[in-house]
């Protein structure tokens, strides 16, 4: 998939390297309650690869155009709340690519593969009530907030929005 920046590709495993720079560094993960270590970015990726095969979707390698380097994750994935599984439009992105709307445009292109490819009806993203960044790529996708929940991450609760977008 592409948008005007960046192409959204299957995670391969040769790309461990690049996405340990993303969910290996505390601050882009202090939302999520620190760092993964390379074992749970291993089985993060392989995760991903597992469910492109089974659900045909998954979180994607985001990638800029003019450069080819891997500068996020993105895409969907069932996820749970304390209620009910959800198709949740995930994102992680390296630091250093911050604040230039990349999250934004791959959110958008996440969910408008969720409605016109999946045919989905509603997509959510659960973002932790921390993450200000998260929440706002949210807004801007066009979701709204339709509840609360806590999640637990590392023996942590941590409360987290209920934000979706409906067809």
């Amino acid at each position: 998939m592409e948008t005007k920046r960046l192409i959204l590709r299957e995670l391969v495993i040769s790309d461990l390297p690049a996405t340990l720079e993303i969910v290996g560094d505390d601050v882009t993960m202090a939302a999520s309650n620190g760092a993964w270590s390379e074992l749970e970015n291993r089985a993060g990726l392989e995760k991903q690869i597992a469910g492109y095969r089974e659900n045909g979707f998954g979180r994607w390698a985001v990638v800029l155009k003019n450069t080819g380097r891997l500068i996020g994750i993105c895409g969907l994935q069932n996820c749970e709340t304390d209620k009910e599984s959800v198709l949740e439009i995930g994102y992680f992105f390296n630091r250093e690519f911050w604040h230039n709307g990349y999250a934004t445009e791959a959110a958008i292109a996440s969910k408008n593969y969720a409605f016109d490819v999946l045919g989905e009806s509603e997509v959510f993203s659960l973002v932790s009530d921390t993450n200000i960044a998260a929440i706002n790529v949210a807004i801007r996708n066009g979701m709204l907030v339709r509840g609360r929940f806590i999640k637990q991450n590392k023996g942590v609760n941590l409360t987290h929005y209920i934000f979706s977008a409906r067809k």
